[in-house]
Formats: C-alpha cells, sequence, structure tokens
C-alpha cells in the first residue's frame, strides 16, 4: 500500500500497470510560493533603488567634493583675513619679499668685475636716471672680479627676491644668486658680456614676462 504526495491521504493499492494520477498541490502551497516570489521581487526593487540613489545623489556628490580639493585634498575656501586677497591690499604694501616695489624702494651697489674702467659709475647714474637709490659703486670683491662671464649677476638675499627681480630686467641675460643678507639690498655686478642696459619699454616687456602668473590648471564641472 503505498500513499504517493499529493493524494490527499488517501491509500491506493497498484497492481498491474495503472497507477494513480496525482493531484494539483495544495492551494496552500500556491499561496505560499507567490508570497515568496512576491518578497524576492519587493528586495531586489528596493536593492536597485539604493544603487541608483548612490549613483545619482552619494556618488555624485562626492566626486564634486574632490573636483572642488586642491592637490593637498582640502576643500577650496575664501581668502582668510590675514590673506593679501582678502584685505586687497598690494602684497608689497603686506611685507611680502616677492612683490615687485617701486624702483625708488630699492637700493642698489653697483660693481665693475670687468677691466673696463668706468662702467660701474656709468650704469650707476642710469639707474638712478630709472629711479633706483644707489649705494656702493666700485670694483668688484675679490671673489667676484673677473669671474662674471655674462652680462651681470644680480645678487639678493630672501628680502630682496622681489627687488632682484625688478633690477634684473634692466638687462639681457643676467643671471641672480641668493647670499645670506637679511637687509633688501641688491648687488649689481658688471660682466664681461655687458654692454649697455634694456631701454626703459624693453626693460617693462621683460618684468611683464618675469612675474606673469603660470596659468591655474583647467577644473572640469561646478563648484
Amino acid at each position: 500500500m503505498l500513499t504517493p504526495q499529493g493524494l490527499k491521504g488517501k491509500q491506493y493499492r497498484i497492481t498491474g500497470n495503472a497507477y494513480p494520477r496525482l493531484g494539483r498541490p495544495p492551494k496552500k502551497s500556491r499561496k505560499v510560493i507567490a508570497a515568496l516570489a512576491a518578497l524576492l521581487a519587493l528586495a531586489l526593487i528596493g536593492l536597485g533603488g539604493v544603487q541608483l540613489y548612490d549613483i545619482f545623489g552619494g556618488k555624485n556628490k562626492n566626486a564634486s567634493a574632490q573636483a572642488c580639493a586642491t592637490p593637498s585634498g582640502k576643500p577650496l575656501a575664501a581668502p582668510g583675513p590675514g590673506d593679501p586677497a582678502a584685505s586687497g591690499a598690494p602684497a608689497a604694501a603686506q611685507g611680502d619679499p616677492h612683490a615687485i616695489p617701486q624702483p625708488a624702494a630699492v637700493t642698489v651697489n653697483v660693481y665693475n668685475a670687468t677691466a673696463k674702467s668706468g662702467l660701474a659709475g656709468r650704469t650707476a647714474e642710469e639707474l638712478k636716471k630709472r629711479g633706483f637709490t644707489i649705494g656702493k659703486v666700485g670694483n668688484a670683491p675679490a671673489e667676484l672680479d673677473k669671474k662674471v662671464p655674462g652680462t651681470a649677476q644680480v645678487i639678493a638675499g630672501p628680502a630682496g627676491a622681489g627687488a632682484a627681480t625688478l633690477l634684473g630686467s634692466q638687462i639681457a641675460g643676467a643671471t641672480a644668486t641668493a647670499d645670506a643678507r637679511t637687509d633688501g639690498t641688491v648687488d649689481f655686478v658688471i660682466g664681461d658680456s655687458y654692454n649697455a642696459l634694456l631701454d626703459e619699454t624693453q626693460a617693462a616687456a621683460a618684468l611683464a614676462l618675469a612675474t606673469k602668473p603660470s596659468p591655474a590648471p583647467t577644473a572640469t564641472g561646478s563648484c
């Protein structure tokens, strides 16, 4: 005697080649399967919604924050109260050693490192006409005498960086050297290839080129 599944507890005797026909699964089983399928579909829909939110919401926000960040990883910020850009005052007025000063604020020591006599005096007079303040004038010290092969060597300390840039723009091919002086004076040492200063128009163009800011990296998107 056998009681096959789906025959509702009825017992049948199997004889010969005749077998009982199996009925449909109970209605209760079908309802359970349908409920599980519905729950699975809702779970998939909910998961898809979370992923879409991450793509169009959270991830885009993170990308925007990264696009608006500086190379150090910190977000861009408006200039603070102590920044020159915030106060609007010129950098030179705030003690920036790299700011380009007016010629009258630059004290130049003119030294002749060549065998041509009188060259330091004539050059000092020309610089004075352009508004520079002239300090010492004479022959170059022993460590530089006859040892400047170019047109000129401009020497300044950290406090005279901007003054050295201004003075160096007055002559083509000048080289700049830093030393440990603490004041803002600048030495103009005339070299063997020196002939004359650039004219004032050429000097102004050279200064504009030397102080031209580097182009900022192009940012994509909006911040």
